[in-house]
């Protein structure tokens, strides 16, 4: 088991690095610099000179060869350091942390809304397999699960913030609103935050509901269940006691190794509701050539998907004392 726990810590170390290498070369594959584009017409306030503008690259180390300003790189992030973002003259851990509480948020909300109503959803279609709630749950949530985040996303703001005028339209709270108590300012965020979670979980709710629905219908299968219903036992207490508990496994896993693609399309929600999140600020900073802002945005989510995948493989373990022993007899 030991053995298995450092090569796979060895792997995640190895994947890091390479995903820090290509987080250095891709944001400047981009045609441009950042002082080139502010140095052009297109509605910024800073204007440079050439001269300015080679005297900036100078002073980052933009004019370095490449290798060097790899080397530098790889020897920051190493000391945690991110570096300083050139648009917004600020350490760019700063932004990100202010920036990240929103998409944590957005994504926590949705991971719980869909896994708890998927679990649901998919045990009542399990229990009642083949017949016609199970087929109509079936058919509705694979067609939701279709639907791109983004686009579910556009179709709640048109219909109830642009049409019904239910919800606002962007921003994850009202701007200079004063607030009585802390409860008002908490409903507010609430308020502007219920479309992006909606879309957000809608999307995800397919993938929770189907092995869900496959996990509990194994389980169903087994002895212990006919047991329980040859003593009598009601639908709710073998399936709340025995079906949800022994089906939670898969679905757990599923959760932590999902957070990547969450993230993902919650940076495509958040461009859409103009939330203030990671996604609204990786796309300011790819349209203004931000390298390390760009740099440390790409980082942080990574570190976020190799994190939760190293947390469901340790919570698999736990969750399961089965994957363990068998660890161990291989070890042996």
């Amino acid at each position: 088991m030991k053995k298995r726990g450092k090569s796979r810590i060895v792997e995640y170390i190895v994947t890091l690095l390479i995903i820090i290498t290509l987080n250095f070369i891709l944001p400047r594959l981009m045609p441009g610099d950042p002082f080139l584009f502010l140095s052009t017409d297109q509605g910024q306030d800073v204007m440079y000179s050439e001269e300015q503008r080679q005297q900036y690259l100078e002073y980052y180390g933009l004019n370095k060869p490449i290798i060097e300003q790899y080397v530098l790189y790889l020897s920051k992030v190493i000391r945690g350091d991110m570096g300083l973002s050139l648009y917004y003259n600020e350490p760019v851990i700063n932004i990100i942390l202010r920036r990240l509480v929103w998409t944590f948020f957005l994504v926590i909300m949705s991971v719980i809304i869909s896994t708890i109503i998927g679990m649901i959803l998919g045990s009542i279609s399990a229990w009642h397999r083949n017949s016609w709630v199970d087929k109509i749950l079936y058919f509705k949530l694979i067609i939701l699960s279709e639907i791109p985040s983004f686009l579910l996303g556009l179709i709640l703001l048109f219909v109830f913030a642009a049409g019904l005028n239910l919800f606002p339209l962007s921003g994850a709270i009202t701007h200079y609103a004063e607030f009585d108590n802390g409860w008002e300012k908490v409903i507010d965020v609430l308020h502007h935050a219920v479309l992006p979670i909606i879309a957000l979980s809608v999307t995800r709710l397919g993938g929770t509901y189907l092995l869900g629905r496959n996990s509990v219908i194994s389980v169903l299968n087994k002895d212990y269940i006919r047991t329980g219903r040859a003593k009598g036992l009601s639908k709710v207490r073998i399936i709340g006691n025995y079906v949800i508990r022994n089906a939670l496994l898969p679905v757990i896993t599923q959760v932590f190794l999902s957070l990547g693609g969450l993230v993902g399309g919650a940076i495509l929600v958040e461009n859409v509701f103009a939330y203030p999140g990671l996604g609204h600020l990786m796309r300011e900073s790819v349209m203004i050539r931000d390298y390390p802002l760009i740099q440390g945005i790409f980082l942080t989510v990574s570190i976020f998907v190799l994190t939760a995948n190293y947390l469901a493989d340790l919570i698999y373990v736990k969750v399961d004392p089965r994957i363990k022993n068998n660890s161990d007899t291989e070890s042996q």
